[in-house]
């Protein structure tokens, strides 16, 4: 499995939030942190916006929520 293969939606931004809340923060905690709106989070996250620097973002915010461990990858 990679980055790749998590499915934008409403499902992945809840695990990512999830992700957040287990390691004792927010997904807005990081949002403020990193200089990002947590509107843009949204999109990214559901797919509404899916280009190249989405895709980047996507897979950075995956990895600091702790939902993917790039090190574990096969």
């Amino acid at each position: 499995m990679t980055v790749n293969d998590f499915t934008p939606s409403r499902d992945l931004y809840n695990r990512v939030r999830a992700g957040f809340v287990m390691q004792g923060s927010s997904l807005s905690a990081w949002c403020n942190s990193h200089g990002v709106k947590h509107q843009n989070i949204l999109h990214c996250l559901v797919g509404s916006w899916n280009g190249p620097k989405s895709q980047a973002l996507r897979e950075r915010i995956v990895i600091d929520a702790g939902i993917y461990d790039p090190s574990k990858a096969a």
